[in-house]
């Protein structure tokens, strides 16, 4: 159902008591002004989305980025004006500053700084919690090390709280996200050992959780589990049959596709079969989160997203986030769909069409 919010920020802060520019998440360097004025958010449509974590240390090592014909504009601006985008994803980490590959971004600061630029600009917002200082994923799911000698109430104590910042951080400025991921493909459980998915219930109740803390601070925030290769139905039937089992409350199930360019139909009629699925399996909607090809490959990236952007409306799905896409291409993450001058290729451009549902 298509519903407008208006979100009052600097009302919010004032009655907070929080000066907009004496904060902590405020970044000159990296971030334009934000004044934080009121602003509609549009909620409950398809999303378009794109995850733009990286953005805040693209512009602090001087990457800019540009319109087709090579008008600077800022990234999210931009994404929204020529590329349809109506949503940001946005990766928080425990305590990055503790991995020297990461580098201490996309802690909770870091995210403020660019949830409330996405914010001021009418941008929907998600939130996608790894709980870890640095990449979670099938291969690495390393618990934070400030809380690797815990006991699983401990952890659940750290994530409650780690949540609680996040989250109360943003509606400091009223900054309120639509939908909050609770660990990233997690299709192995998360902060090994302790939530591996071999390890009774743990990741279950990590889960569970997560939820509550997200719950307690925003509401009506939808709480996902994220799980990668939408193609291969084995991992979803795995990962949600465990946990829904064992009475895991979340309200939205995510999933990752990256489809490779001479297959990419096969691999998006697959991941489509999964969606039939999980849909009546789990009783639960679905929104992919992350997609990616090859920004070399121009058309066959824009003819996939158009053609999964199409199977999506039709079997329900509730929107799709591009990851990264705006990567330089001597970053060597090749999965973006930004050129060599910063510009979007046009691999987005059916975000642009209107798929109001």
């Amino acid at each position: 159902m298509k519903t407008l919010k208006t979100i009052y920020t600097a009302a919010a802060a004032a009655l907070l008591g929080i000066s907009a520019t004496a904060c902590t998440e405020d970044s000159p360097v990296t971030n334009p002004p934000v004044v934080d004025t009121p602003v509609e958010i549009e909620r409950g449509t398809f999303a378009k989305g794109a995850d733009v974590s990286w953005v805040t240390q693209f512009e602090a090592e001087g990457y800019r980025f540009s319109t087709q014909d090579g008008k600077e504009k800022e990234l999210m601006t931009l994404l929204r004006d020529d590329c349809g985008v109506n949503a940001i994803r946005l990766r928080v980490w425990v305590n990055p500053e503790n991995d020297s590959e990461v580098q201490g971004w996309c802690d909770i600061d870091d995210v403020v700084v660019k949830a409330r630029r996405a914010n001021e600009l009418g941008l929907r917002v998600m939130i996608d919690f790894h709980f870890s200082d640095r990449w979670a994923d099938p291969g690495q799911q390393f618990i934070p090390a400030a809380w690797a000698d815990m006991t699983l109430d401990g952890v659940k104590a750290a994530m409650t709280d780690h949540i609680t910042e996040m989250l109360t951080k943003l509606q400091r400025y009223g900054v309120t996200p639509e939908w909050v991921q609770i660990g990233n493909e997690t299709r192995t459980g998360m902060m090994w050992p302790l939530g591996s998915l071999d390890s009774g219930d743990n990741f279950t109740q990590m889960v569970n959780t997560g939820y509550d803390a997200v719950k307690a601070i925003c509401p009506d925030a939808l709480v996902l589990v994220h799980c990668d290769q939408a193609e291969n139905r084995y991992l979803y039937e795995r990962l949600f049959g465990q946990i829904t089992g064992e009475g895991a409350r979340f309200d939205m199930i995510g999933m990752s596709i990256y489809p490779e360019p001479s297959t990419w139909r096969q691999t998006v009629d697959n991941g489509i079969e999964t969606v039939k699925y999980c849909r009546q399996t789990f009783g639960k909607p679905v929104m992919i989160v992350e997609v990616g090809m090859d920004y070399r490959e121009v058309e066959q990236s824009a003819a996939m997203l158009e053609y999964l952007m199409n199977q999506s409306i039709a079997n329900d799905v509730k929107g799709i986030f591009w990851w990264e896409p705006e990567t330089p291409v001597d970053q060597g993450y090749n999965k973006g769909c930004f050129d060599a001058n910063g510009a979007p290729t046009g691999a987005m451009d059916c975000f642009k069409t209107d798929t109001e549902q």
